[in-house]
């Protein structure tokens, strides 16, 4: 029993950092493909790697219920399939956008985060998340209170 929650921590913690590394991604993506070499600098990477990392408490926090929520679900069901952990990182992440852009202040403008690059930003770290959680720990829930025989 406690082998699985901590299969299921560590999991989590790695969909979380695969998360917030893939937003990291979007906000730090060069601006064109000729600049790619001159974007990728030690500076460049340095201030990427520290924004990921002031981001993933952001992440877990909010992904944490839906993510207890899909683990409990899967574990009691022994659902090791990866289809089902890609579309529960998706709802994950559709459901914290939709948080995010109903409780957003819009600016003068009106221009909120409901754009498509913030949709399409959030699901892609919703499919990596859910992807880095089924290989660390969600393939390993259909053996989960196997006892193996004498």
């Amino acid at each position: 029993m406690l082998a699985r929650v901590l299969r299921i921590l560590v999991g989590f913690a790695l969909a979380s950092l695969a998360a917030a590394v893939t937003l990291v991604l979007f906000v730090f993506a060069p601006l064109d493909s000729t600049n790619l070499a001159e974007d990728l600098n030690a500076d460049r990477l340095s201030d990427a790697g520290a924004f990921a990392l002031a981001i993933l408490p952001h992440v877990m926090v909010s992904a944490a219920f839906p993510a207890l929520v899909a683990a409990t679900f899967a574990e009691q069901r022994k659902i090791a399939g990866w289809p089902f952990y890609l579309l529960a990182g998706i709802a994950t992440a559709a459901a914290g956008f939709l948080v995010q852009a109903l409780t957003e202040s819009t600016g003068r403008l009106g221009i909120g985060i409901f754009q498509a690059y913030s949709l399409i930003a959030f699901l892609t770290a919703g499919l990596i998340g859910g992807l880095v959680y089924w290989l660390s720990s969600g393939q390993y829930a259909a053996g989960a209170g196997v006892k193996k025989a004498a």
